[in-house]
């Protein structure tokens, strides 16, 4: 089995890792280089291997970084299956559609450079109509279910707690009658965030590939940062500026507006204050991605299923209003009272965040707050490490604006976050892979579990192939997928999300809570499994509907007794 990194192997973004065995070739990710010009132009070339070989993608998430290249996957010659989970199906519709289209927009504007330059025109990396195109591939499973691949391969995808349906992913691979199973990290979120879950931890791994985007530092503590973000509110609002968020459309969106809501609800004394200040998510994208977040509470953490099933919408508040048309934002420019305006991109590389950077760099009474990871060579970063003169289309702007960083915000697992997940594993893996960081990363993270665990990790620098000796491999008998160990941990908590369920589906609880027994199999207690996850999202699915359409409690019987036939 060899393993080769084609991306995210020199930084942070491009994800894409080749699984190549005697018959099968799956590919982790494929996703879009960010950043600079020169790291845009990795997009366009050829991709290390043969699109039209490759049996599978497994795609952890939906971000740019990790799915943005699926067009071009399939428009050089990929005809299989994507598989991810349900929510990232959801949020993948929403993400490969928009960067077509800014893909098209581009090559747009380059074409008219060059056409005014007497050179030929420019052809998109893909279009709105070939990531339509790729999304017929797409294959939504569940978080927990075992899945078949084909005769050699199986996955299960675990939550990640990145952002909306992020996977990690257990992959189960036999050769020459011997199995080793490999577990890709995807990237792992923070621990006691709002809305998700915390980053499932996983016992054991023959072969580990794991990010490593904060490998050498920490967060401030998320409460500090909520605190200073509303302090930078009221501060800019009392002198009359207004507070523009960069944010990424998926995750710190949704989690921000979380934030606002709650201190919404807690704090009256500042009712007077913030009742005049309306929050503005002028991005077409946050906007649909916070109506598919509406949609996806089976995957919440339980205090986000708490605020829904007692009837509160946790992404939603007086003041919140969601801008879809050019006419809209730009209006916002227009109105000079103060305001909260959160827009997309969280780099400042593209979209209507760069209007609004222009009307508001310039004003000593406004903030500009960022919230997510800062790419080298974006306008985020440069305006992070304190530039204070910029071009945007085409005209100069000095920075007089306050620039705040809260990276107590960032979606991503931190050094201490990192290290709680990786020392999980209740054995040493065989080899761990360090990628997704820069180079000070993964080698400061790579000291710091040799010198803790004594591992001794492979950090990876650049694209390159690894072959992994299955040879003297542990072997586990594919019956033994749920290794010992974790089996008697995966009943338990069969049995915990079982009881969770509504009670009117206690028929079902009853016969399937007898079948989980010590002495099950491990193909069994699989298919029960995958019933138990069915259930337990079209139970949360139907709470959050019931809530968002505020159903009388007729209504909400009919729809019980209709779930209840199912």
């Amino acid at each position: 089995m060899k393993i080769k990194f084609c991306g995210a192997s020199s930084g942070v973004t491009g994800s894409c890792h080749l699984l190549t065995t005697e018959n099968h070739k799956i590919l982790l990710d494929c996703g879009q280089f960010q950043g600079g010009k020169s790291q845009e132009a990795l997009n366009a070339e050829p991709f290390p291997f043969d699109p039209a070989e490759v049996e599978c993608v497994i795609l952890s998430h939906a971000h740019i970084d990790h799915c943005g290249r699926i067009p071009l996957l399939v428009k050089r010659g990929f005809r299989g299956k994507i598989y991810c989970t349900d929510a990232t199906a959801d949020l993948l519709d929403v993400m490969l559609k928009d960067s077509g289209y800014i893909h098209e927009k581009d090559a747009e504007r380059q074409s008219r450079k060059a056409l005014r330059a007497g050179k030929p025109p420019v052809e998109p990396l893909y279009t709105y109509n070939d990531a339509v195109e790729a999304l017929q591939y797409v294959e939504p499973v569940l978080y927990n279910q075992l899945i078949e691949l084909n005769e050699n391969m199986k996955i299960v995808f675990n939550d990640a707690g990145h952002i909306l349906g992020s996977a990690i992913t257990e992959l189960w691979i036999t050769e020459d009658g011997k199995e080793s199973k490999i577990v890709f990290s995807g990237d792992l979120g923070m621990i006691d965030r709002p809305i998700l879950r915390d980053p499932t931890i996983i016992k054991k791994a023959d072969y580990v590939i794991m990010e490593t985007t904060y490998g050498n530092r920490n967060h401030p503590e998320n409460s500090t940062s909520i605190n200073q973000l509303l302090d930078i509110v009221l501060k800019t609002i009392k002198r009359g500026g207004n507070v523009v968020i960069p944010s990424f459309a998926v995750g710190r969106t949704q989690e921000i507006i979380f934030e606002f809501n709650r201190f919404y609800e807690e704090h009256p004394e500042y009712r007077d204050q913030l009742d005049k200040v309306k929050v503005y998510v002028d991005s077409p994208m946050a906007t649909t991605a916070t109506e598919v977040f509406r949609k996806n509470a089976q995957v919440f953490d339980e205090e986000t299923k708490a605020y829904i099933m007692r009837g509160d919408n946790p992404l939603d508040f007086k003041n919140l209003k969601f801008t879809r048309t050019t006419a809209e934002s730009q209006a916002l420019n227009m109105d000079r009272s103060p305001k909260i305006i959160i827009s997309a991109s969280g780099m400042c590389e593209a979209g209507r965040i760069r209007h609004h950077l222009k009307h508001n760099l310039w004003d000593a009474r406004s903030s500009v707050v960022f919230v997510g990871y800062q790419a080298e060579g974006t306008l985020g970063k440069l305006l992070v490490e304190g530039t204070k003169d910029i071009t945007l289309f085409g005209e100069a702007v000095h920075v007089n604006a306050e620039i705040y960083n809260l990276e107590g915000f960032s979606g991503h697992a931190d050094q201490n976050g990192l290290f709680a997940w990786i020392s999980g594993f209740r054995k040493k893996p065989r080899q761990v892979f360090l990628v997704h960081g820069e180079e000070d990363s993964k080698k400061d993270f790579a000291k710091l579990i040799s010198d803790k665990l004594g591992y001794d990790p492979v950090v990876v620098l650049e694209n390159s192939e690894y072959e992994l000796d299955m040879n003297t491999a542990e072997i586990t008998h594919v019956e033994k997928l749920l290794e010992e160990g974790r089996k008697d941990d995966e009943i338990e908590r069969l049995r915990t999300q079982l009881a969770k369920i509504h009670y009117q589906l206690e028929n079902i609880l009853y016969t399937t809570d007898l079948a989980v027994a010590p002495d099950i199999s491990g193909d069994k207690l699989a298919k029960i499994n995958n019933l138990v996850q069915e259930l337990d999202k079209t139970t949360l699915v139907l709470g959050s509907a019931i809530t968002e359409e505020d159903r009388s409690g007729e209504a909400a019987a009919e729809q019980v007794q209709t779930q209840e036939k199912r």
